[in-house]
């Protein structure tokens, strides 16, 4: 272990005074960080979180570049959330085996299913280069030239890994803001098949109703296998002939529980945090999170209509619609949070505190500029990031048109020669419907119209919308559907005739296109100088405070959270910390009034009849998204449960950890094993996992 002395007893009194706050790397664990740990329940040698042939970490996975995971038996079985695997059980289901709807269970390795782009990574090593890329002249680069090295220089690294084993790979990221970096070498598997899902009805129980809510019941896990070579455990793309995976290690499941108080540890792959973000840059983030959830609002109100009223466009939309609505809601979440406990104002006020102490020792004197910051933001970068939010919500992936439309002129490589050369576009007509998508683009042009300033609208506006419809957005949007060659199934494109640059599909991608690169331009331009200023702000604030141990923003890299289970109060009402079966049973009877608290009918009996089964449970640990389906794990490195959201009201989170009300929620390892047991009848995964 390569541990930190600083000034241990002040660490570890400062660790305490800020609670169970922090996303640790495990190879640099600061050892006031791991005694902490030890003071609050954790029974191990560290050796057992990062080191050893059983350490935990090597149970975890990086479950598909969007969540995370954990190996559970000898023959690869990984555990993560119903929503992580919500596009997966998606993609295999349709109106005659509708998975999603009703549940599925391999009943043998055979039956297990195959699944597109899905993988696991697990991490295998991870180091700081720093002092190696400074030895190279990094801190003297410009922006530009800095990101050619570090790309080149990731690429030396990635060669030399895949020497010594060419099923490695590695990744050379950005710590603190710019101010480290880190190499880590992963392993990949690329053959995932689903084994296990509960109905969508248990697995996204209380759907919008209770996101980001407490207290909740959502059995939120399913259940995949990992493949790999016959010949060598290792990976493999898919083939029938490949086997389940044998893994290093894989975690055990504890069927004893937990009580209030206990230790919780989670490890997994937290996506961004921006803890060390400026007070401009927060009230920059407040700005986008009000159109995200503004925009979102509107298109999920059509998407939802339309998939009431069938279920094939329901099977389509779920997936693309709960990913919508999560960062709806977390976007309004969060402001109301930022609100609630002046986030901004305290911000400011620390902020004064550093440039009092840069004042008296002179550090980053000539470059940590606070009114220089104040006006790249404000006068420069703000008002262009307000316009480009907007243009992000309306026009990227929240229609197939408009996907196309950007993506052949902006992504698309012609096959052919000369005046042949083509494009052509997959058809992909199972995954969205047309009358949903033409009235979600004509709802969305209206509304990016009465929310941009007319002077700043792409100029297919004034020139197509106005001039040839009468300013009707939705009849632009049907015209563009039905007359359109980039919608027309299997049609070569041909991009050097004359009529490709006449359809209206094209001239609206052209027109998107060249607006959506003014504003990059425009942002790009000034970013390079933001980045810079945030960079010495996270330098000068760890060396204002280098006597307490530090971790940094979260870059979907393996990271650790420690704390303890624990409720949270406010207003003076407790929230309690465990749900059990009747808190569930109770609101399954008022489904007649929320729709989200519909189950199948056995479902009611199945949770009558489990008594206090526990369901759900808080802890204090530290996470954000890219977490979902991270093990949670007992002082003994036991499987206790699933990590799958936070609470409504800490959803400042990703740049403010409050620790009083910030509180990760679990789905409870026993609730999923009834579900699998009572419900799936899963034997042959019971005994898998160990279990009677």
């Amino acid at each position: 272990m390569k541990k930190t002395f600083v000034t241990l007893a002040a660490m570890a009194a400062a660790l305490t005074a800020t609670a169970d706050e922090g996303m640790w790397t495990l190879y640099d664990l600061p050892q006031a960080v791991y005694e902490q740990m030890k003071m609050e329940g954790y029974k191990l040698p560290y050796e057992k979180l990062y080191q050893a042939d059983d350490a935990i970490m090597k149970s975890v996975v990086n479950f598909s570049g969007y969540c995370s995971g954990v190996v559970v038996s000898p023959d690869g079985l990984v555990f993560t959330n119903h929503h992580c695997g919500f596009e997966a059980i998606r993609s295999h289901s349709t109106v005659e085996h509708d998975y999603m709807l009703n549940g599925f269970y391999a009943k043998s390795f055979e039956e297990e299913l195959p699944n597109k782009n899905m993988f696991v990574s697990f991490m295998v090593e991870q180091k700081d280069v720093t002092s190696e890329l400074m030895a190279q002249g990094l801190a003297d680069m410009d922006a530009e030239r800095r990101h050619v090295f570090l790309d080149s220089i990731e690429n030396v690294m990635s060669n030399e890994v895949k020497e010594k084993d060419k099923t490695l790979r590695l990744e050379l990221k950005a710590f603190y803001e710019g101010n480290r970096y880190y190499a880590t070498t992963y392993r990949d598997f690329t053959d995932l098949r689903l084994v296990f899902t509960i109905p969508k009805s248990m697995g996204k129980f209380g759907g919008e109703t209770d996101n980001w809510m407490w207290p909740r019941q959502t059995c939120d896990f399913s259940v995949f296998r990992i493949y790999a070579d016959p010949e060598t455990n290792g990976p493999a793309e898919y083939s029938d002939k490949n086997v389940p995976y044998h893994p290093e290690h894989w975690a055990q499941v504890s069927m004893e529980g937990y009580q209030e108080g206990d230790f919780s540890m989670t490890m997994g792959y937290p996506g961004s945090t921006s803890r060390y973000l400026s007070s401009y840059g927060i009230q920059e983030r407040y700005v986008q999170n009000a159109i995200r959830a503004q925009v979102r609002g509107v298109k999920q109100e059509v998407m939802k209509r339309h998939m009431d009223q069938s279920e094939a466009v329901r099977i389509k939309y779920d997936s693309k619609y709960a990913q919508s609505s999560n960062y709806w809601k977390n976007s309004i979440g969060m402001n109301k949070c930022i609100d609630s406990i002046g986030l901004i104002r305290q911000k400011e006020h620390f902020e004064q505190q550093l440039q009092q102490w840069q004042q008296k020792t002179g550090y980053l004197q000539d470059k940590l500029d606070f009114a220089k910051m104040k006006r790249l933001y404000q006068d420069g970068r703000t008002p262009v990031m307000q316009r480009y939010m907007n243009f992000i919500e309306t026009f990227r992936r929240t229609d197939e048109l408009s996907t196309r439309a950007l993506r052949v002129h902006n992504g698309m490589s012609p096959k052919g020669k000369g005046k042949r050369q083509y494009v052509e576009f997959k058809d992909n007509s199972d995954t969205w419907d047309l009358a949903t998508d033409r009235e979600t683009l004509g709802t969305l042009l209206r509304n990016f119209r009465q929310n941009v300033a007319a002077s700043e609208l792409p100029d297919f506006y004034t020139e197509i919308i106005d001039r040839e419809f009468g300013g009707d957005c939705q009849a632009f949007a049907d015209a563009l559907y039905a007359r359109s060659i980039l919608m027309q199934k299997g049609k070569r494109i041909y991009v050097n005739k004359k009529s490709f640059l006449k359809d209206l599909g094209v001239q609206y991608g052209l027109s998107l296109t060249t607006y959506m690169a003014d504003m990059r331009s425009a942002i790009e331009e000034i970013s390079d100088s933001i980045d810079l200023q945030e960079c010495y702000l996270c330098d000068a604030k760890l060396r204002m405070e280098q006597d307490l141990p530090h971790y940094s923003d979260a870059n979907f890299t393996l990271r650790m959270s420690y704390g303890q289970v624990k409720e949270y109060n406010l207003g003076g009402q407790p929230s309690g910390w465990q749900t059990k079966a009747p808190s569930m049973v109770e609101k399954m009877k008022k489904a007649d009034s929320i729709e989200d608290y519909r189950v199948e009918p056995e479902m009611i009996p199945l949770l009558e009849g489990a008594g206090q089964m526990p369901l759900c449970f808080l802890t204090t640990n530290d996470i954000t998204g890219g977490n979902s389906g991270s093990p949670m794990f007992d002082g003994r490195n036991r499987l206790i449960g699933l990590a799958f959201d936070g609470n409504w009201d800490s959803l400042s989170s990703d740049i403010y950890f409050d620790s009083k009300l910030a509180r990760c929620i679990g789905v409870d390892i026993r609730y999923v094993l009834f579900m699998m047991d009572r419900w799936g009848h899963a034997d042959r995964l019971l005994r898998e996992i160990g279990l009677k």
